[in-house]
Formats: structure tokens, sequence, C-alpha cells
């Protein structure tokens, strides 16, 4: 999903940002706030959770938190609807994942992608 988004708003993300964070130079506005949000989220820290919406709802308005909020709920489920009914890692995205892409993120470092292949 991040690599379409990348080619539909024209934009270029390094994907290694994913497993080892958002520097400075990223080019993805409040990233490092963004990235607090779904940390706390997929952590289910409560206190974490509350100071980074305060957080979003101050930088990016009340739509921009419901979005943030939406989206990491949406790959959060994701995740977890795939693990629930058994789908491998190996068959994620109908057998059309890259794997040059999961290398060069970090992905494969993963301990479910490790468990499975």
């Amino acid at each position: 999903m991040l690599r379409e988004s990348m080619h539909s708003s024209g934009q270029e993300v390094d994907v290694r940002a994913v497993t080892r964070g958002f520097g400075a130079q990223a080019e993805v506005p409040d990233a490092a706030a963004l990235a607090e949000f779904a940390e706390a989220v997929v952590l289910r820290d409560v206190a974490r959770s509350a100071a980074a919406r305060s957080m979003l709802r101050e930088r990016l308005g009340e739509a921009g938190l419901v979005d943030a909020a939406a989206t990491v709920g949406a790959f959060h489920g994701f995740v977890r609807l795939a693990d629930a009914i058994g789908i491998p890692y190996t068959t994620a995205a109908r057998g059309e994942d890259v794997p040059e892409l999961r290398a060069h993120a970090g992905i494969n470092a993963f301990y479910r992608v490790q468990a499975t292949d």
C-alpha cells in the first residue's frame, strides 16, 4: 500500500524508514508524530496513545487525526486478521510481494517472516 500511495502522489519515500525510523530528512510531514501514534497503538499503550493523539490533533487538526487513526487501524487490523485466519506471510499481496522491496525495507528481519520462510 505504501508503494502504491507513493506512485499516486509522485513522492519518493525511503522504505527503510519503515523499520529503521524516520529521520529529519524524511519528506513525510509530521512523520515522527505519525510513527509515534502507530507505535503506541501497536503496543496497546493507552497513555502513550492518548499523548500521541493530542499531538496529532494539534499538528494535523481533527480531520488529520481521524485519517491517521483510520490508517493505523486498518494496517493493524490487516495483520491481526491475516494471523487469526492463518494466512502465511509468504502469500501476502496475492503472492505478488516484491522480495527486493521487502529486503530493502528490512522486513525480512521480522520474526513472523523468518518463521514462515
